[in-house]
């Protein structure tokens, strides 16, 4: 593990800081939620729970939005020879293991979700690089990371400008961050992360924030926004919709925004 990292991931978890969903059988794509598709209402829980049911079949479905935003990502990506990388709510640790691969220096993935990371632990690439935290708590040494990506965790975050301070704490002057969420656009229209287990459909409590929010707390502690941009399903990802059996809902999801993506970079600490 990177000599940044404090405490290891073993305890288990009060809320996980991680989010983004599949196309499930009760008429969920992506982030979405079709209520007139679903037969009956999912179920709403918490973030704890939804990722304690969700954690051993997540990697395992066909996520379009997954596919979009890692294109999107995946474009503006440094060269990331020599660089301290962090994966923030890295989940099963899905960017932990691409950023690993990609040459980073050292590479490191939080999460507060021990179902979550027992997934992520399985996987021999990151095995030993990840750590259980609290993003309002993250236990590594200041100025340590020259990059982090926090992919479809910021609606699980409800102190936004906490978590964001903590971030600028933890950067380097000159690090970029990559975040990503679901569209607000699309969460107005409907769209919710959600699956399906043994047990029922399942909606996993959100807080949405539209791309001015997000912007608004990253510049008070001196971030600078080098893009944002909505990006809409496209062919790509059509796959997945036929995997799933949802081909006819394809179209109707490609014309409105599905994800929001926004590339910061630290040009001064505010605190």
């Amino acid at each position: 593990m990177d000599p940044a990292v404090h405490r290891p991931a073993e305890a288990e978890s009060r809320e996980p800081v991680r989010q983004i969903s599949t196309i499930s059988e009760s008429g969920d794509i992506g982030s979405s939620n079709y209520q007139a598709a679903a037969s009956v209402a999912p179920e709403c829980v918490s973030v704890e729970e939804g990722y304690e049911r969700w954690a051993q079949t997540y990697d395992q479905d066909p996520n379009p939005l997954l596919n979009l935003e890692a294109r999107k990502i995946a474009a503006l990506l440094p060269n990331l020879s020599g660089k301290h990388v962090l994966d923030l709510a890295c989940g099963t640790g899905r960017w932990l293991e691409r950023l690993s691969a990609q040459g980073a220096g050292s590479a490191v993935g939080v999460d507060l979700s021990a179902a979550m990371l027992r997934v992520a632990g399985k996987k021999a690439a990151i095995r030993g690089r990840l750590a259980q935290a609290d993003c309002l708590t993250l236990p590594f040494r200041s100025k340590a990371f020259d990059l982090v990506v926090c992919s479809f965790a910021l609606g699980h975050i409800h102190d936004l400008e906490a978590m964001v301070r903590e971030l600028a704490r933890v950067t380097k002057c000159g690090a970029d961050v990559f975040v990503s969420d679901l569209h607000p656009e699309a969460y107005a229209r409907g769209w919710r992360t959600g699956f399906r287990d043994a047990r029922s459909a399942v909606q996993i409590e959100t807080l949405p924030r539209t791309a001015a929010d997000i912007i608004r707390a990253f510049y008070a502690q001196g971030f600078e926004c080098l893009t944002h941009v909505p990006l809409c399903l496209g062919e790509p990802e059509k796959a997945a919709f036929i995997q799933a059996g949802k081909k006819n809902l394809f179209d109707a999801a490609c014309r409105m925004p599905a994800v929001l993506v926004c590339h910061f970079k630290l040009r001064s600490a505010e605190s």
